[in-house]
């Protein structure tokens, strides 16, 4: 009788799995229909639904921001920082999120930047120094942002946490435990790093909505197809300098043919665009000198130092080792009789 009620429950809440999954996937098409209107950015609705509220996702990022920062070499310059936070800044208040946003820098060569729950988003010194102008940064953040915006990993989250509700009866059933066991470690719950991979529908909205944000911030969205040719050019020279978390993201030439069809078919043409500024070649300046400075600490620290022989007690220091006796007095020169 258990047994039986228990797979009625478990019927019942895939057959709900199976019923939420076209809501969400309805919700994505319908949001999109309705994000043409950059006139009207700020007060649309592209946040995806989710059973995680929004107090519950910033905790959630919270959590992981501060694991994040003991275990990674951030930049603590105050010029840097405050500036990267301002362009940020800048870009969340032109954008649809509802969640304050943060933004740290990390001491990474890799050209990267990721975003975790509730709005945490960072960025790495790498990412910095191969931006040619303000404008290029900003793309990188407004990407960032979209994803906070439409609360992706909320969205995604939800659907797994509804899989594995649907995934009760297979515990009930012996021979099926195994696979319920590897659908679970599958998914990589509480995870960091399952908060840097998105689908690749998300981050194909995240590129459609990051360039409606730099638009109304001001910025020249050509900018972010320029950072897009950078990474391209920078992974073929240099294999591996791209962190393989790309790999799971849209092939960069689709995303280059979809940002240039989206300002040409929905992005209003302005007289003029803000692509750079004095200050950010002041920054990029300061940070070189920083992470010059901080090489050479490195390397300083890292340097082998020749450690001396002591005399043992009672004996005489070795005449041809430099080292001192403890008589500063200079050496008499004795007769011999």
């Amino acid at each position: 009788m258990k047994k039986t009620r228990f797979l009625m429950m478990g019927g019942l809440l895939a057959v709900l799995l199976c019923a939420a999954i076209p809501v969400f996937a309805k919700n994505t098409t319908d949001t999109k229909n309705k994000m043409d209107n950059v006139y009207d950015i700020g007060h649309r609705r592209v946040a995806h639904r989710s059973i995680i509220s929004e107090q519950k996702e910033i905790a959630i990022g919270k959590k992981y921001s501060e694991q994040i920062d003991r275990s990674s070499k951030l930049v603590k310059d105050p010029v840097i920082t405050e500036y990267v936070n301002r362009v940020a800044q800048n870009i969340a208040e032109n954008s649809d999120a509802k969640v304050p946003i943060t933004v740290k820098v990390i001491d990474s060569p890799e050209i990267n930047a990721f975003t975790l729950p509730g709005g945490f988003i960072y960025v790495n010194t790498g990412l910095l120094h191969a931006a040619g102008s303000e404008a290029q940064l900003a793309g990188v953040l407004a990407h960032e942002t979209a994803h906070v915006a439409c609360r992706h990993w909320a969205s995604d989250m939800t659907k797994q946490t509804l899989l594995q509700f649907a995934m009760i009866p297979l515990m009930i059933t012996p021979l099926s435990y195994p696979v319920y066991l590897g659908i679970t470690e599958g998914m990589n719950f509480g995870i960091p790093l399952a908060f840097l991979k998105f689908s690749r529908n998300d981050e194909q909205q995240a590129d459609f909505l990051g360039l409606q944000y730099m638009w109304k911030a001001g910025y020249d969205p050509n900018a972010y197809l320029a950072m897009f040719s950078k990474i391209i050019t920078e992974q073929r020279s240099n294999p591996g300098s791209v962190p393989s978390v790309f790999m799971d993201h849209p092939p960069t030439q689709d995303r280059i043919i979809a940002a240039e069809k989206e300002i040409k078919d929905i992005l209003p043409k302005r007289s003029e665009y803000l692509v750079s500024t004095s200050e950010f070649q002041t920054v990029q300046d300061r940070l070189n000198t920083l992470l010059a400075s901080m090489k050479k600490t490195d390397h300083s620290s890292n340097k082998p130092t020749l450690l001396k022989r002591e005399p043992k007690s009672g004996q005489p220091a070795n005449p041809g080792s430099g080292q001192s006796t403890g008589n500063d007095k200079p050496p008499v020169l004795r007769r011999r009789n």
